[in-house]
């Protein structure tokens, strides 16, 4: 039996696994709808392969200048249809979501043009990228560009009533991020994100709305750039790389908009029309056709685990049957000790580097000690099962990912496992 297995190769306490189980059985109807979610959207990335012709002379690779690269140019055809998009750049040589956000940032942001944060402050990478809340070499703040952010209500939701408010004649960009980061909110939906772009348009048309699409790939049959955003930006190492993208990043929307950033990344004058692929295209489409259903088993695992601890009374955000914008379950751990027996568990149930044992440290630029589990095959990979934690109350810790729904599920069950054995929990 499968559960003798379990218990039998990966010593898990039978209790554990009980209680696992029963949650498992209490979710099946949001497997059901995440299932519809992952079928719609798997039709979408196929049809858009067949729509733009793709065939195995895009799978080669290009060096140096990379001009005439059929396969990225394809890529990049596919992507644009994907997302509803005029264009889009997809690149290897963009490394992670924050470059993806800084080249679209500095393409369309000149000296004495203001940037707006919509939902709060963003993530922290990226308020180095800005250099309003301290001196960073090379920031916006460095080249002449303003910043000002609009406060999250007291709910953790977007004050889309006074949008207006914090818009001046000099905004000529805003920020809107769809995850929650490392706050406890809610994370925003494409229908939130609908909201605050018509809210901004009715102020001025011309203002570009901008979403930071990380993590929220595929969540939903529909992206910001099918709700009327200007630019979608995100990770290929997260929901869109399908587990099997090495780096990446993409910027999909207006044409004129992903151009200014395709001169931000290679060279005005050359844009869109250098950067050799270097093997990688293979990668990349195969992993964006994979995507839909790695995403579906990221969702699948983040509402086990909601189901898991909230059962133990635990809270999370979500809960398992709020909407889900993004693959990000965040658990309040309520200590220490719960947080580090946790990320030890993901990382005890990790293919990689499961004989390693996590420990806070002091990661550059946060407050606090963070803890972070990951035994990824790509360096750095959100797609891909981990965890981890500012350690400070109330002990939030972030999950997210999962290639596969069985590791997923194994994921989660080792984590109780790993506080259960720790006397930290009763069952």
């Amino acid at each position: 039996m499968l559960k003798d297995y379990i218990i039998k190769e990966f010593g898990i306490d039978e209790k554990v696994l009980d209680v696992c189980l029963e949650a498992e059985k209490s979710i099946r109807h949001k497997f059901s709808e995440i299932d519809e979610i992952s079928e719609h959207n798997q039709y979408k990335v196929l049809r858009a392969m067949q729509k733009n012709g793709l065939s195995d002379s895009a799978f080669g690779a290009t060096t140096g200048y990379g001009y005439n690269d059929i396969g990225r140019d394809k890529l990049e055809d596919i992507y644009a249809d994907v997302f509803n998009a005029e264009a889009a750049l997809v690149r290897a040589q963009i490394i992670s979501g924050t470059h993806a956000l800084t080249v679209a940032l500095f393409g369309n942001l000149k000296y004495g043009d203001e940037l707006v944060s919509l939902a709060g402050a963003p993530y922290d990478t990226l308020e180095g990228v800005i250099g309003a809340k301290r001196s960073v070499k090379g920031s916006l703040a460095e080249h002449g560009i303003a910043y000002r952010e609009l406060p999250l209500l007291d709910d953790g939701t977007v004050d889309i009533e006074n949008i207006p408010s914090v818009i001046s004649r000099n905004t000529r960009l805003v920020l809107i991020q769809r995850s929650k980061g490392y706050e406890y909110r809610p994370s925003l939906t494409t229908d939130t994100v609908k909201k605050i772009i018509a809210a901004v348009k009715a102020v001025d048309t011309n203002i570009i709305c901008m979403v930071d699409n990380c993590y929220c790939e595929f969540v939903d049959t529909v992206e910001p750039t099918d709700v009327g955003a200007d630019l979608a930006v995100g990770s290929l190492i997260k929901n869109p790389g399908g587990g099997l993208a090495p780096v990446g990043g993409y910027i999909v929307g207006k044409k004129e908009y992903v151009e200014n950033a395709a001169y931000r990344l290679t060279a005005p004058g050359m844009g869109r029309e250098v950067g050799p692929s270097l093997g990688v295209t293979l990668s990349l489409l195969q992993g964006l056709f994979l995507a839909p259903n790695v995403v579906n088993a990221s969702l699948k695992t983040a509402v086990f685990a909601a189901a898991v601890f909230e059962k133990l009374g635990y809270e999370c955000m979500p809960k398992v049957n709020d909407p889900r914008p993004d693959i990000v379950e965040a658990i309040q751990l309520k200590t220490a000790e719960n947080v580090i027996a946790f990320c030890g568990g993901i990382q005890a149930g990790a293919p990689v580097d499961s004989y390693v044992k996590p420990e806070p440290w002091d990661m550059p630029g946060y407050d606090c000690q963070v803890i972070m589990a990951a035994g990824a095959f790509v360096q750095g990979s959100s797609i891909e099962l981990s965890a981890d934690a500012p350690m400070k109350e109330p002990y939030n810790v972030y999950m997210q990912g999962g290639l596969t729904w069985p590791h997923g599920k194994i994921g989660v069950i080792t984590a109780l496992d790993k506080m259960y054995k720790a006397g930290l929990i009763k069952l």
